[in-house]
Protein backbone atom coordinates (compact mmCIF):
# COMPACT_ATOMS: atom_id res chain seq x y z
CA UNK A 1 0.00 0.00 0.00
CA UNK A 2 1.41 3.40 -0.97
CA UNK A 3 1.82 5.78 1.95
CA UNK A 4 0.86 9.39 1.32
CA UNK A 5 3.65 11.29 2.99
CA UNK A 6 3.84 14.88 4.11
CA UNK A 7 6.55 16.77 2.26
CA UNK A 8 7.86 18.33 5.48
CA UNK A 9 11.01 16.31 5.02
CA UNK A 10 14.18 17.02 6.90
CA UNK A 11 16.63 16.53 4.01
CA UNK A 12 15.36 19.68 2.34
CA UNK A 13 14.56 21.48 5.56
CA UNK A 14 18.04 20.93 6.95
CA UNK A 15 19.59 22.43 3.81
CA UNK A 16 17.72 25.66 4.50
CA UNK A 17 18.45 25.61 8.23
CA UNK A 18 22.14 24.92 7.66
CA UNK A 19 22.40 27.96 5.40
CA UNK A 20 20.81 30.16 8.08
CA UNK A 21 23.11 29.10 10.91
CA UNK A 22 26.20 31.14 11.79
CA UNK A 23 29.31 29.38 10.52
CA UNK A 24 30.62 28.80 14.05
CA UNK A 25 27.48 26.82 14.91
CA UNK A 26 27.45 24.51 11.90
CA UNK A 27 28.38 20.83 12.02
CA UNK A 28 27.92 20.53 15.78
CA UNK A 29 28.01 16.81 16.54
CA UNK A 30 26.47 15.51 19.73
CA UNK A 31 27.61 12.43 21.59
CA UNK A 32 26.06 9.53 19.69
CA UNK A 33 25.92 5.82 20.33
CA UNK A 34 29.16 3.90 20.79
CA UNK A 35 29.42 0.13 20.39
CA UNK A 36 30.90 -1.47 23.50
CA UNK A 37 30.27 -5.17 22.75
CA UNK A 38 29.38 -7.32 19.76
CA UNK A 39 28.68 -11.06 19.87
CA UNK A 40 27.55 -13.60 17.27
CA UNK A 41 26.44 -17.20 17.46
CA UNK A 42 26.03 -19.55 14.49
CA UNK A 43 26.48 -16.57 12.20
CA UNK A 44 28.24 -17.22 8.87
CA UNK A 45 31.39 -19.20 9.77
CA UNK A 46 31.26 -18.45 13.50
CA UNK A 47 29.84 -20.85 16.05
CA UNK A 48 30.57 -18.36 18.83
CA UNK A 49 32.53 -15.11 18.81
CA UNK A 50 32.46 -12.03 21.01
CA UNK A 51 34.34 -8.75 21.37
CA UNK A 52 33.97 -6.56 24.43
CA UNK A 53 35.24 -3.23 25.73
CA UNK A 54 35.45 -1.86 22.20
CA UNK A 55 37.18 1.46 21.72
CA UNK A 56 37.16 3.94 18.88
CA UNK A 57 39.42 1.96 16.58
CA UNK A 58 39.46 -1.81 16.10
CA UNK A 59 41.56 -3.59 13.47
CA UNK A 60 40.64 -7.18 12.61
CA UNK A 61 43.62 -8.96 11.06
CA UNK A 62 43.68 -12.39 9.46
CA UNK A 63 44.08 -14.33 6.25
CA UNK A 64 41.44 -14.31 3.54
CA UNK A 65 38.47 -16.51 4.38
CA UNK A 66 38.89 -16.40 8.15
CA UNK A 67 35.72 -14.34 8.63
CA UNK A 68 36.85 -10.73 9.05
CA UNK A 69 34.24 -9.36 6.67
CA UNK A 70 31.56 -11.44 8.37
CA UNK A 71 32.08 -9.48 11.57
CA UNK A 72 31.70 -6.14 9.78
CA UNK A 73 28.54 -7.49 8.19
CA UNK A 74 27.22 -8.43 11.64
CA UNK A 75 27.77 -4.87 12.84
CA UNK A 76 26.01 -3.46 9.80
CA UNK A 77 23.02 -5.79 10.22
CA UNK A 78 22.33 -4.49 13.74
CA UNK A 79 23.01 -0.84 12.93
CA UNK A 80 21.69 -0.10 9.43
CA UNK A 81 19.49 -3.25 9.35
CA UNK A 82 21.04 -4.31 6.06
CA UNK A 83 24.16 -5.81 4.54
CA UNK A 84 26.41 -4.60 1.73
CA UNK A 85 26.41 -8.22 0.51
CA UNK A 86 22.60 -8.32 0.12
CA UNK A 87 22.45 -12.00 1.21
CA UNK A 88 19.52 -14.32 1.64
CA UNK A 89 18.81 -15.03 5.31
CA UNK A 90 19.79 -18.68 4.95
CA UNK A 91 23.28 -17.57 3.88
CA UNK A 92 23.76 -15.81 7.22
CA UNK A 93 23.18 -18.97 9.27
CA UNK A 94 26.16 -21.24 9.91
CA UNK A 95 26.00 -24.48 7.96
CA UNK A 96 24.39 -27.17 10.10
CA UNK A 97 22.69 -24.66 12.45
CA UNK A 98 18.98 -23.84 12.47
CA UNK A 99 19.27 -20.21 13.52
CA UNK A 100 21.77 -17.45 14.21
CA UNK A 101 21.99 -14.49 16.53
CA UNK A 102 23.82 -11.17 16.63
CA UNK A 103 23.84 -9.00 19.75
CA UNK A 104 25.25 -5.50 20.12
CA UNK A 105 25.64 -3.35 23.22
CA UNK A 106 25.77 0.42 22.74
CA UNK A 107 25.91 3.44 25.01
CA UNK A 108 25.71 7.20 24.65
CA UNK A 109 27.32 7.76 28.02
CA UNK A 110 24.03 7.86 29.90
CA UNK A 111 22.14 4.76 28.87
CA UNK A 112 22.92 1.29 27.59
CA UNK A 113 21.02 -0.29 24.70
CA UNK A 114 21.04 -3.96 23.72
CA UNK A 115 20.10 -4.58 20.10
CA UNK A 116 19.74 -8.17 18.91
CA UNK A 117 18.94 -9.86 15.63
CA UNK A 118 17.64 -13.44 15.55
CA UNK A 119 17.83 -15.20 12.20
CA UNK A 120 16.09 -18.34 11.05
CA UNK A 121 15.11 -19.63 7.63
CA UNK A 122 13.15 -16.86 5.91
CA UNK A 123 12.80 -14.71 9.03
CA UNK A 124 14.70 -12.07 10.97
CA UNK A 125 13.57 -10.62 14.26
CA UNK A 126 14.98 -7.53 15.95
CA UNK A 127 14.74 -6.70 19.62
CA UNK A 128 15.88 -3.61 21.48
CA UNK A 129 16.34 -4.09 25.24
CA UNK A 130 14.30 -7.26 24.90
CA UNK A 131 11.32 -5.67 23.14
CA UNK A 132 10.42 -6.72 19.59
CA UNK A 133 11.12 -4.04 17.00
CA UNK A 134 10.65 -3.72 13.27
CA UNK A 135 13.76 -3.35 11.12
CA UNK A 136 12.64 0.20 10.35
CA UNK A 137 12.88 1.04 14.07
CA UNK A 138 16.48 -0.19 14.17
CA UNK A 139 17.71 1.21 10.86
CA UNK A 140 19.55 4.49 11.33
CA UNK A 141 19.61 4.47 15.14
CA UNK A 142 23.35 4.11 14.72
CA UNK A 143 24.02 4.60 10.98
CA UNK A 144 26.86 2.71 9.36
CA UNK A 145 29.07 3.92 6.52
CA UNK A 146 30.69 0.94 4.80
CA UNK A 147 33.68 1.06 2.46
CA UNK A 148 34.59 -2.15 0.61
CA UNK A 149 36.82 -2.92 -2.39
CA UNK A 150 33.66 -3.19 -4.52
CA UNK A 151 32.93 0.47 -3.75
CA UNK A 152 36.08 1.42 -5.63
CA UNK A 153 34.07 0.79 -8.80
CA UNK A 154 31.53 3.49 -7.89
CA UNK A 155 33.13 6.14 -10.08
CA UNK A 156 33.27 4.08 -13.27
CA UNK A 157 30.28 1.77 -13.02
CA UNK A 158 26.77 2.56 -14.23
CA UNK A 159 24.32 4.97 -12.63
CA UNK A 160 22.55 2.08 -10.90
CA UNK A 161 25.49 1.74 -8.50
CA UNK A 162 25.39 5.45 -7.67
CA UNK A 163 21.61 5.41 -7.22
CA UNK A 164 21.89 2.44 -4.88
CA UNK A 165 24.58 4.18 -2.82
CA UNK A 166 22.34 7.26 -2.45
CA UNK A 167 19.29 5.18 -1.55
CA UNK A 168 21.13 3.12 1.06
CA UNK A 169 22.33 6.31 2.71
CA UNK A 170 18.92 7.96 2.53
CA UNK A 171 17.19 4.93 4.06
CA UNK A 172 19.38 5.30 7.15
CA UNK A 173 18.74 9.02 7.46
CA UNK A 174 14.96 8.89 7.45
CA UNK A 175 12.35 6.17 7.72
CA UNK A 176 10.20 7.85 5.07
CA UNK A 177 12.92 7.41 2.46
CA UNK A 178 13.01 3.65 3.00
CA UNK A 179 9.19 3.37 2.91
CA UNK A 180 8.90 5.28 -0.37
CA UNK A 181 11.80 3.35 -1.92
CA UNK A 182 10.23 0.00 -1.01
CA UNK A 183 6.84 1.10 -2.38
CA UNK A 184 8.39 2.29 -5.61
CA UNK A 185 10.42 -0.89 -6.16
CA UNK A 186 7.35 -3.05 -5.54
CA UNK A 187 5.28 -1.01 -8.01
CA UNK A 188 8.06 -1.09 -10.58
CA UNK A 189 8.38 -4.89 -10.37
CA UNK A 190 4.64 -5.24 -10.91
CA UNK A 191 4.64 -2.91 -13.90
CA UNK A 192 7.57 -4.70 -15.51
CA UNK A 193 5.72 -7.98 -15.10
CA UNK A 194 2.67 -6.47 -16.83
CA UNK A 195 4.81 -5.16 -19.68
CA UNK A 196 6.51 -8.51 -20.11
CA UNK A 197 3.11 -10.23 -20.19
CA UNK A 198 1.85 -7.64 -22.71
CA UNK A 199 -1.00 -6.55 -20.45
CA UNK A 200 -3.64 -4.14 -21.69
CA UNK A 201 -2.84 -0.45 -22.01
CA UNK A 202 -5.58 0.39 -19.49
CA UNK A 203 -4.08 -1.89 -16.84
CA UNK A 204 -0.61 -0.43 -17.32
CA UNK A 205 -2.03 3.11 -17.21
CA UNK A 206 -3.66 2.26 -13.88
CA UNK A 207 -0.38 1.09 -12.35
CA UNK A 208 1.31 4.18 -13.79
CA UNK A 209 -0.84 6.31 -11.49
CA UNK A 210 0.71 4.56 -8.50
CA UNK A 211 4.15 4.76 -10.09
CA UNK A 212 3.78 8.53 -10.44
CA UNK A 213 2.78 8.90 -6.79
CA UNK A 214 5.66 7.00 -5.23
CA UNK A 215 8.10 7.73 -8.07
CA UNK A 216 7.77 11.50 -7.70
CA UNK A 217 8.25 11.19 -3.94
CA UNK A 218 11.37 9.07 -4.37
CA UNK A 219 12.73 11.47 -6.98
CA UNK A 220 12.29 14.44 -4.66
CA UNK A 221 13.84 12.65 -1.71
CA UNK A 222 16.83 11.46 -3.71
CA UNK A 223 17.47 14.78 -5.46
CA UNK A 224 17.23 16.66 -2.16
CA UNK A 225 19.84 14.32 -0.70
CA UNK A 226 22.03 14.46 -3.81
CA UNK A 227 21.88 18.25 -4.01
CA UNK A 228 22.84 18.59 -0.38
CA UNK A 229 25.61 16.00 -0.59
CA UNK A 230 27.36 17.33 -3.71
CA UNK A 231 29.00 20.42 -2.16
CA UNK A 232 30.51 18.13 0.47
CA UNK A 233 31.73 15.75 -2.21
CA UNK A 234 33.26 18.58 -4.23
CA UNK A 235 34.97 20.09 -1.21
CA UNK A 236 36.41 16.78 0.01
CA UNK A 237 37.57 15.79 -3.47
CA UNK A 238 39.39 19.10 -3.83
CA UNK A 239 41.06 18.57 -0.45
CA UNK A 240 42.38 15.09 -1.25
CA UNK A 241 43.20 15.50 -4.95
CA UNK A 242 46.62 16.63 -6.05
CA UNK A 243 45.52 17.17 -9.64
CA UNK A 244 43.69 20.47 -9.21
CA UNK A 245 41.01 19.53 -11.73
CA UNK A 246 37.45 20.78 -11.28
CA UNK A 247 35.02 18.13 -10.00
CA UNK A 248 31.31 18.18 -10.85
CA UNK A 249 28.38 15.80 -10.58
CA UNK A 250 25.00 15.80 -12.32
CA UNK A 251 21.64 14.14 -11.75
CA UNK A 252 19.68 13.72 -15.00
CA UNK A 253 16.00 12.70 -14.69
CA UNK A 254 14.80 9.69 -16.67
CA UNK A 255 12.49 11.75 -18.88
CA UNK A 256 15.51 13.68 -20.18
CA UNK A 257 17.80 10.66 -20.23
CA UNK A 258 15.35 8.56 -22.29
CA UNK A 259 14.71 11.51 -24.63
CA UNK A 260 18.42 11.71 -25.37
CA UNK A 261 19.09 14.99 -23.55
CA UNK A 262 22.58 15.20 -22.07
CA UNK A 263 23.77 17.46 -19.25
CA UNK A 264 25.61 20.56 -20.40
CA UNK A 265 28.53 21.52 -18.21
CA UNK A 266 29.25 25.20 -18.07
CA UNK A 267 31.55 27.00 -15.69
CA UNK A 268 29.66 25.53 -12.75
CA UNK A 269 27.63 22.38 -13.36
CA UNK A 270 24.13 22.24 -11.96
CA UNK A 271 23.55 19.20 -9.79
CA UNK A 272 20.08 18.72 -11.29
CA UNK A 273 20.60 18.67 -15.05
CA UNK A 274 18.15 18.70 -17.96
CA UNK A 275 14.60 20.07 -17.73
CA UNK A 276 14.52 23.00 -15.27
CA UNK A 277 12.72 22.05 -12.07
CA UNK A 278 11.67 24.59 -9.49
CA UNK A 279 13.39 24.10 -6.14
CA UNK A 280 11.51 24.98 -2.98
CA UNK A 281 12.96 27.17 -0.29
CA UNK A 282 13.67 24.07 1.82
CA UNK A 283 16.01 22.75 -0.87
CA UNK A 284 13.68 20.10 -2.33
CA UNK A 285 12.28 19.87 -5.88
CA UNK A 286 8.69 20.95 -6.41
CA UNK A 287 6.81 17.65 -6.14
CA UNK A 288 3.78 18.79 -8.16
CA UNK A 289 6.01 19.70 -11.08
CA UNK A 290 7.88 16.40 -10.80
CA UNK A 291 4.56 14.49 -10.79
CA UNK A 292 3.47 16.31 -13.95
CA UNK A 293 6.79 15.69 -15.73
CA UNK A 294 6.77 12.00 -14.85
CA UNK A 295 3.12 11.51 -15.77
CA UNK A 296 3.53 13.27 -19.14
CA UNK A 297 6.66 11.26 -19.91
CA UNK A 298 4.96 7.95 -19.09
CA UNK A 299 2.17 8.81 -21.52
CA UNK A 300 4.63 9.95 -24.20
CA UNK A 301 6.79 6.82 -24.01
CA UNK A 302 4.00 4.29 -23.35
CA UNK A 303 4.36 2.67 -26.78
CA UNK A 304 8.14 2.48 -26.45
CA UNK A 305 7.84 0.81 -23.03
CA UNK A 306 5.35 -1.69 -24.44
CA UNK A 307 7.69 -2.43 -27.36
CA UNK A 308 10.69 -3.00 -25.07
CA UNK A 309 8.66 -4.87 -22.43
CA UNK A 310 10.20 -2.84 -19.60
CA UNK A 311 9.69 0.40 -17.72
CA UNK A 312 11.85 3.27 -18.97
CA UNK A 313 10.51 6.21 -16.97
CA UNK A 314 11.01 6.78 -13.26
CA UNK A 315 13.80 7.29 -10.73
CA UNK A 316 15.09 3.76 -11.38
CA UNK A 317 16.39 5.07 -14.71
CA UNK A 318 17.74 8.47 -13.63
CA UNK A 319 21.35 9.06 -14.60
CA UNK A 320 24.08 10.18 -12.19
CA UNK A 321 27.47 11.14 -13.58
CA UNK A 322 30.77 12.48 -12.25
CA UNK A 323 32.98 14.84 -14.22
CA UNK A 324 36.57 16.00 -13.97
CA UNK A 325 37.48 19.12 -15.92
CA UNK A 326 34.21 18.70 -17.84
CA UNK A 327 34.94 15.10 -18.93
CA UNK A 328 33.02 12.00 -17.84
CA UNK A 329 35.07 10.48 -15.01
CA UNK A 330 33.88 6.94 -15.80
CA UNK A 331 35.62 7.07 -19.15
CA UNK A 332 38.46 9.57 -18.78
CA UNK A 333 39.56 9.64 -15.12
CA UNK A 334 42.68 7.78 -14.11
CA UNK A 335 42.47 4.99 -11.55
CA UNK A 336 43.88 7.33 -8.92
CA UNK A 337 41.31 10.01 -9.75
CA UNK A 338 38.48 7.49 -9.61
CA UNK A 339 39.64 6.30 -6.20
CA UNK A 340 39.77 9.88 -4.98
CA UNK A 341 36.15 10.29 -6.09
CA UNK A 342 35.07 7.15 -4.24
CA UNK A 343 36.96 8.13 -1.10
CA UNK A 344 35.40 11.61 -1.25
CA UNK A 345 31.96 9.99 -1.64
CA UNK A 346 32.40 7.86 1.47
CA UNK A 347 33.64 10.76 3.55
CA UNK A 348 30.72 12.85 2.25
CA UNK A 349 28.38 10.09 3.50
CA UNK A 350 29.88 10.51 6.95
CA UNK A 351 29.32 14.27 6.75
CA UNK A 352 25.71 13.75 5.69
CA UNK A 353 25.05 11.57 8.73
CA UNK A 354 26.69 14.16 10.97
CA UNK A 355 24.72 17.06 9.56
CA UNK A 356 21.35 15.32 9.29
CA UNK A 357 21.32 13.37 12.56
CA UNK A 358 23.78 15.40 14.59
CA UNK A 359 25.82 12.31 15.51
CA UNK A 360 28.64 10.26 14.05
CA UNK A 361 28.10 6.99 12.20
CA UNK A 362 30.14 3.86 12.76
CA UNK A 363 32.70 3.47 9.97
CA UNK A 364 33.29 -0.04 8.58
CA UNK A 365 36.35 -0.38 6.33
CA UNK A 366 36.64 -3.81 4.73
CA UNK A 367 40.10 -4.50 3.36
CA UNK A 368 40.40 -1.16 1.59
CA UNK A 369 43.61 0.14 3.17
CA UNK A 370 45.76 -1.99 0.88
CA UNK A 371 43.77 -0.72 -2.12
CA UNK A 372 44.59 2.94 -1.40
CA UNK A 373 47.93 4.69 -1.68
CA UNK A 374 49.56 6.25 1.38
CA UNK A 375 48.08 9.71 0.82
CA UNK A 376 44.51 8.42 0.53
CA UNK A 377 44.98 6.06 3.50
CA UNK A 378 46.14 8.96 5.63
CA UNK A 379 43.20 11.09 4.48
CA UNK A 380 40.75 8.37 5.46
CA UNK A 381 42.32 7.75 8.84
CA UNK A 382 42.71 11.44 9.68
CA UNK A 383 39.09 12.06 8.78
CA UNK A 384 37.90 9.31 11.08
CA UNK A 385 40.20 10.51 13.89
CA UNK A 386 39.09 9.77 17.43
CA UNK A 387 35.44 10.82 17.27
CA UNK A 388 34.19 8.22 14.76
CA UNK A 389 34.16 4.62 15.92
CA UNK A 390 35.91 2.64 13.21
CA UNK A 391 36.34 -1.05 12.41
CA UNK A 392 38.97 -2.03 9.85
CA UNK A 393 39.77 -5.44 8.36
CA UNK A 394 43.11 -6.33 6.81
CA UNK A 395 45.21 -9.37 5.92
CA UNK A 396 48.29 -7.75 7.48
CA UNK A 397 49.40 -4.46 9.04
CA UNK A 398 51.97 -3.35 6.48
CA UNK A 399 49.67 -0.67 5.00
CA UNK A 400 49.05 1.01 8.37
CA UNK A 401 50.73 4.09 9.74
CA UNK A 402 52.56 3.32 13.03
CA UNK A 403 50.75 6.24 14.68
CA UNK A 404 47.42 4.64 13.78
CA UNK A 405 48.49 1.27 15.17
CA UNK A 406 49.43 2.86 18.48
CA UNK A 407 45.86 3.95 19.15
CA UNK A 408 44.17 0.84 17.72
CA UNK A 409 43.03 -2.37 19.32
CA UNK A 410 44.32 -5.13 17.07
CA UNK A 411 42.40 -8.44 16.98
CA UNK A 412 44.19 -11.37 15.35
CA UNK A 413 41.68 -13.81 13.80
Amino acid sequence: MIMQLDWTFHFGLDVWLEAKRPTALRYHVRMGLHITDIAVSDFRNYERFALGELGNLTILVGRNGVGKTNLLEAVQLVTSAGSFRHPQIIQLIREGAENARIQMETTDGNRRITTALALEAGKRRYTVNGKAKAAADVRGTLPAVVFTPDDLQLAKKSSSVKRQALDELGAQLTRNYHVVLADYEKTLRYKNRLLKDEASRDLIAAIDETLVTCGSQLFCYRVALFTRMMPQLQRIYTDISNEGEAFAATYLPSWDHVAGIQPSLGGTAECLAGTPIEMRENGAPDRDQVRELLADSLARFAEEEARRHRSLLGPHNDKIAFYLAGRDASAFASQGQQRSIVLAWKLAEVEMVRQTLGANPVLLLDDVMSELDETRRDTLVNFASDDIQTFITATDLTAFNPTLLERARIIQL
